[in-house]
C-alpha cells in the first residue's frame, strides 16, 4: 500500500478488514490494516465482531442492537479470533456473544441481537440545523493544517489516511482545546462506493461510530489525547439500528456527553440520514485521565 492511498484503495482496505476468514463452525479470523503499528482501532473491533455474528445468523433479521466491553487494547500486529456463541434462535428474535481474543487472550466482548422485521408505531428525533457536509472542510485537510502543533510522535498516526470521509461542524479538541459545550456534529461517509450488502452499511456504521464520540466528553475540560494532556480509552459501546442507511452517502453524527467524573466519561451518539431519518444510536463510556494521574488500568 502507497503512503497515501486513494479513496478507492483506502475502502477496499476497510472492506478486507470487514471480510472475515471462516476457521471453523461459528470460529472467524479478523485481519489487520497491513499498514497498522501500535494500537487497534476500537471501532475495527466492533465492527469485525458484528461480521462474525452476522455471519450466524439468517439475513431475514437484521442487527436491531449490539453492546460490546473493551477488556484490552488490540494489537494491529496480530490477527483477531472470533468465536460466536448461539445463544437465542427465537421466532422473532436471535442473540449472539462474541469473544474477540488475540494470542488466546480476550479483548473485546459482544452481544448482539437479531430482530424479524415487523410493523409498529413510528416516531423518531428531528435532525438538527448544521450546515451541509458540501459546505464544510475535510477532517483530513484540518489535520495536516494544525498537525505542526502536535505532538511529534503523535503526527503519523494523525495523519493516517482513513477509509472515513469526516466534515465536522465545530472545531475539533485538538484544534482550539479552549474549553466549550459538550456537544459535536460530524458529517461521515465511506471515501468510496460500498457493496450494496445492507450488512456491510451496517458494520461500516459500527465502526464509525467510534470515531469523535469519546472526544465528547472532554470537549469542557480542554482535553484532548491528540494533544497528549489526557489518557483516553473506550470502556463499553453499544449500537441501536433503527433504520436502513447507506454508509457511502452522507450521514450526521450528532454527539453530547451529558455526565463525566471519577476519570470516566459518558457519551451518547445519533446518527441521521440526509434527509433527516434517524438510522441508529450510540452510547460509550470512556477513560479520561488526565495524563497526569496517569497509573496502569
Amino acid at each position: 500500500m502507497t503512503a497515501d492511498p486513494s479513496p478507492a484503495a483506502r475502502v477496499a482496505s476497510l472492506l478486507r478488514l470487514l471480510d472475515l476468514d471462516e476457521t471453523g463452525p461459528d470460529s472467524f479470523v479478523g485481519h489487520n490494516r497491513p499498514d497498522g503499528v501500535g494500537r487497534m482501532f476500537g471501532g475495527q473491533v466492533i465492527a469485525q465482531a458484528l461480521v462474525a455474528a452476522e455471519r450466524t445468523v439468517a439475513p431475514d433479521r437484521p442487527v436491531h442492537s449490539l453492546h460490546a466491553y473493551f477488556l484490552r487494547g488490540g494489537n494491529e500486529a496480530q490477527d483477531l479470533a472470533l468465536n460466536v456463541l448461539r445463544d437465542l434462535d427465537g421466532g422473532s428474535f436471535a442473540n449472539r456473544r462474541v469473544v474477540a481474543s488475540q494470542a488466546d487472550t480476550p479483548i473485546l466482548t459482544l452481544v448482539a441481537s437479531f430482530h424479524r422485521r415487523e410493523t409498529g408505531p413510528h416516531h423518531a428525533a428531528p435532525i438538527p440545523a448544521v450546515p451541509a457536509p458540501e459546505d464544510l472542510p475535510d477532517e483530513a485537510e484540518l489535520r495536516a493544517e494544525h498537525a505542526h502543533l502536535l505532538p511529534p510522535e503523535r503526527r503519523a498516526m494523525v495523519l493516517r489516511p482513513r477509509p472515513i470521509e469526516l466534515r465536522p461542524v465545530e472545531a475539533r479538541h485538538w484544534m482550539n482545546p479552549a474549553p466549550r459545550e459538550a456537544k459535536s456534529h460530524t458529517w461521515f461517509r465511506t471515501a468510496g462506493p460500498l457493496p450494496d450488502d445492507p450488512r456491510v452499511h451496517r458494520a461500516v456504521l459500527a465502526y464509525a461510530s467510534d470515531m469523535s464520540l469519546l472526544g465528547t466528553c472532554t470537549l469542557p475540560h480542554g482535553l484532548s489525547w491528540i494533544l497528549g494532556n489526557v489518557m483516553g480509552v473506550s470502556l463499553d459501546h453499544a449500537v441501536w439500528f433503527h433504520d436502513d442507511f447507506r454508509a457511502d452517502e452522507w450521514l450526521l453524527y450528532v454527539c453530547d456527553s451529558p455526565w463525566a467524573g471519577g476519570a470516566r466519561g459518558f457519551n451518547r451518539g445519533q446518527i441521521f440520514t440526509r434527509d433527516g431519518r434517524h438510522v441508529a444510536s450510540v452510547a460509550q463510556e470512556g477513560l479520561i485521565r488526565p495524563i497526569g494521574a496517569a497509573r496502569a488500568t
